[in-house]
């Protein structure tokens, strides 16, 4: 696997570009035009836990030829789209799914066979608010695995050649990590909401305890409808099932506190935050409405998750965010109806 062509030029996309082409790999990003343009006039600017500087990496808005490995980096409402522009080039090659969410592995099987996906769980945190400029957090690697079978060569190899670029191990349960990251980032859209960061989402007891809250929602869906969650580095199953069995304001201390030890020159934001500060559709239906939706199948409540995507498609329509008393009394309106 010599060519490799990433994509989606956003956080990950770009982020992972550059750990890939300083460990010696020939990476193309396709992006956008406004990314491409400004990625092919000045280069990728890169800043965060691995320095600060300007690299020089192919870009363009489509793919003009065949790569060996592809990483498929857009967000999951994008994931068909991307594939149809460039599926001319995409017969026989490796494919590797990197969506927040659990959708993006069946989207590719309608177009691409099974036996060429593979799949990601993205634990890199990165910033994108400008185009060609990425800012690297704090490296915290990839679970890779096979989402329609078990491992075999492809995976091995696809594994050793991320593992050079950031950690990287296997899953035999790709599925069940996705499931157990989508929980735990249930919370991505408060930051989205009050734009502003996780730490001054934790900061504050109501919101904390609320992340706590719709997260217990996930878990009781994903429990009744017999998932098997895997866990992943630094967050287990067990300490994640703590959610469903502690005093909420006890849980929101101890994940306030995990937040807290995440030190960063830089503003830790969320995903959905970063779509909305560039004007561009947030994923939320994939994220929080997999929940709402899981919910409807089980016949498990999920009234908090169901409002978290409300507001976050009237923020996106108005462009307007919220203080957190306008929250506090949205949610706890919610509360009432459903008492």
């Amino acid at each position: 696997m010599q060519r490799i062509a990433i994509i989606g030029a956003g956080a990950v996309g770009c982020g992972l570009g550059f750990l890939l082409n300083r460990s010696g790999r020939e990476v193309t990003l396709i992006g956008r035009a406004d990314q491409v343009e400004a990625i092919q006039t000045d280069g990728l600017k890169v800043e965060g836990y691995a320095g600060e500087q300007t690299v020089k990496i192919p870009a363009a808005e489509r793919l003009d030829f065949k790569p060996d490995l592809v990483l498929l980096a857009v967000k999951t409402q994008d994931v068909i789209s991307a594939l149809r522009e460039n599926l001319a080039y995409l017969t026989g090659t490796p494919v590797v799914t990197m969506q927040n969410g659990v959708r993006s592995d069946d989207l590719v099987s309608d177009l691409l066979p099974k036996d060429r996906i593979l799949s990601a769980v993205v634990l890199l945190h990165a910033n994108y608010l400008a185009p060609g400029s990425v800012t690297l957090m704090y490296e915290g690697g990839l679970i890779v695995g096979r989402p329609f079978g078990p491992r075999d060569l492809l995976l091995e190899q696809t594994n050793e050649l991320l593992q050079q670029a950031t950690p990287t191990r296997i899953s035999d349960n790709i599925r069940g990590a996705h499931w157990l990251k989508l929980i735990t980032n249930l919370n991505n859209a408060l930051p989205a909401l009050i734009d502003g960061t996780f730490h001054q989402v934790y900061a504050d007891p109501f919101l904390a305890s609320l992340a706590i809250r719709i997260m217990r929602e996930g878990l009781k869906a994903a429990n009744k409808d017999g998932i098997r969650l895997e866990s992943l580095p630094e967050i287990s199953v067990g300490l994640t099932r703590l959610i469903n069995f502690l005093p909420v304001k006890l849980a929101a201390r101890m994940a306030a506190a995990r937040v807290d030890r995440i030190k960063t020159p830089w503003p830790l934001l969320g995903s959905t935050l970063q779509s909305l500060r560039r004007n561009r559709p947030t994923e939320i239906d994939y994220l929080n409405g997999e929940v709402v939706e899981l919910g409807e199948k089980t016949g498990i409540p999920t009234p908090l998750n169901a409002k978290i995507v409300e507001l976050v498609h009237q923020v996106e329509q108005t462009g307007t965010f919220f203080n957190v008393g306008e929250i506090r009394r949205k949610f706890l309106y919610v509360e009432r109806v459903g008492s």
